[in-house]
């Protein structure tokens, strides 16, 4: 406790103690705010200390990206113990900085320790209905831009064999992605690049932003960008959210395909992407299945090819046969036709003879009473007339008779002719199909496998080891790449790696120059 004190007089002034100040506004707000109420804030930072489980939170308000109001509060420790547990239960995230909370609180002022607010309950509803409120806003800024489908519509190469990856080195989701791709290693080649990048929190917009931005310069080498996370809650994806980082993947030039393992709804970086997968495991198994298919497709040509080859000529040989059958049909039907000609112009030919003899016969006998009166003269002449037309009947009967038989062979020479130049019509189209199959099935099979080997010659060229090999090294510092003399100092120990080996060593000397 403090002891009371009474204003000084200073020149006829009346003039107060710090601490008289301190405590009348003590006084003034203890009086004023009796009761808790609800305030909307951001916490920038938790504060959270191990050792005794307090909370010295500090929270903003921001307009327009600028913070313009900034406040200390406590958070107690059995109070935090069950709010976070609200947290992890809600949201399957705990409590932690960087999000908008509605908090309930009592306004207290400490001479000592200034103002603060009390922190005695946190609503985890309502920081899951901002992060839901962003994410529709998010949504409908880049469907109204016209550019919410513009990723899905790339053409994601047959085989996607390079892969940028975003992630972090030491995420179980990256280690579970490389476990599947390496387990098909000697059967399908993949070249996965990893691009370092934090995956939650404010950081995570601007890391990956940058990554991206990385890939995009060399963006002609890869086939796709895989942006790879393990599983968490809906606090630790709200970056996904976000509006920059969504409409950077709807607009890339080429495919990004996600991986962000969790089991809540989709975010909006996941709704943009080419393809998404639930956990970076179904990822590498979608690559996988796409390797898979190819080869299960070229496999089925060559069945197909196989059997359409044997269809066609067992066709062909059917349709030889049918012909064959036809044409002996056809020959066997013709000969039956002009035999039974020539059997009905033979018998029409006798008949006319026996009938037209006979009508002579009957003739000549009933002239035989007349013609026993007439002059020997006369019957001689009669006589002589018979003879002649029994040689002109003669004459005109085998005349017929070899005409027929000269159109009978006739008949038969067409029909072998005919019959001959189909066969060998058929026979040629055979052999001329079977000629061209022999000769184009062996070449598509060389330009499928032609394809292959030059897309696993340019993943062979991008792959690191022939980059030192041709006399290249990498200096780390730290496990990091150094492409800058700024990042090192005199003295500084660094790593140089080469193609056979590395060594450590110390800088003595820094140029600034740009290596010309």
């Amino acid at each position: 406790m403090y002891r009371k004190t009474l204003p000084e007089q200073i020149n006829n002034i009346k003039v107060f103690s710090l601490l008289e100040v301190t405590n009348s506004i003590k006084k003034t707000i203890a009086e004023r705010y009796k009761s808790a109420f609800w305030v909307k804030v951001e916490m920038n930072k938790l504060n959270h200390y191990p050792q005794s489980g307090h909370c010295y939170p500090e929270l903003v308000e921001k307009q327009n990206g600028k913070v313009v109001v900034n406040i200390k509060a406590n958070l107690w420790k059995d109070d935090y113990q069950r709010i976070n547990g609200k947290f992890i239960k809600i949201l399957s995230e705990p409590l932690k900085d960087n999000i908008t909370i509605l908090i309930n609180v009592n306004i207290g002022f400490d001479p000592l320790h200034g103002l603060s607010l009390k922190i005695n309950d946190i609503d985890p509803s309502y920081t899951l209905g901002e992060l839901e409120r962003e994410k529709l806003e998010s949504i409908k800024k880049l469907k109204t831009e016209g550019i919410f489908y513009n990723n899905q519509e790339l053409l994601l190469p047959v085989l996607p064999k390079r892969v940028a990856v975003i992630s972090v080195k030491t995420s179980k989701g990256y280690a579970d992605f490389l476990d599947v791709i390496n387990s098909k290693k000697g059967i399908y080649e993949f070249l996965t690049l990893l691009y370092p990048s934090v995956l939650q929190g404010d950081n995570a917009v601007k890391s990956i932003l940058s990554q991206l931005d990385n890939i995009e310069k060399i963006s002609g080498r890869f086939d796709m960008v895989a942006i790879i996370r393990g599983g968490g809650g809906d606090i630790g994806l709200s970056c996904y959210n976000n509006y920059e980082l969504a409409k950077r993947v709807a607009l890339y030039p080429i495919p990004v395909l996600t991986g962000i393992g969790h089991s809540t709804n989709e975010t909006v970086v996941e709704m943009v992407s080419h393809q998404n997968s639930i956990t970076p495991t179904k990822l590498a198994e979608f690559l996988i299945e796409k390797f898979h298919n190819f080869s299960r497709s070229v496999l089925g040509f060559e069945k197909i090819i196989f059997e359409k080859s044997g269809s066609i000529i067992e066709y062909e040989k059917q349709r030889i046969k049918t012909s064959v059958r036809l044409f002996s049909s056809v020959s066997r039907n013709h000969l039956l036709s002009d035999n039974n000609d020539l059997k009905n112009i033979s018998s029409l030919f006798q008949r006319t003879t026996k009938s037209m003899m006979g009508e002579s016969v009957k003739k000549i006998r009933g002239m035989e009473v007349s013609l026993t009166e007439i002059t020997a003269g006369v019957f001689k002449n009669m006589n002589s007339e018979l003879l002649d037309f029994a040689r002109k009947l003669k004459h005109h009967t085998t005349y017929s008779l070899l005409e027929a038989k000269n159109k009978y062979e006739q008949t038969i020479i067409k029909i072998k002719n005919s019959y001959q130049n189909n066969l060998n019509k058929s026979s040629s189209g055979i052999k001329d199909f079977k000629i061209r199959l022999i000769k184009y099935s062996p070449l598509i099979l060389r330009t499928r496998n032609k394809e292959i080997e030059n897309i696993n010659k340019n993943v062979e060229l991008l792959n690191p080891k022939n980059v030192l090999k041709r006399g290249y090294s990498i200096t780390y510092l730290k496990e990091k790449a150094i492409k800058s003399t700024s990042e090192i100092d005199v003295n500084t120990e660094v790593n140089t790696v080469l193609f056979e080996g590395s060594f450590k060593s110390k800088v003595t000397l820094i140029k600034k120059d740009n290596l010309k």
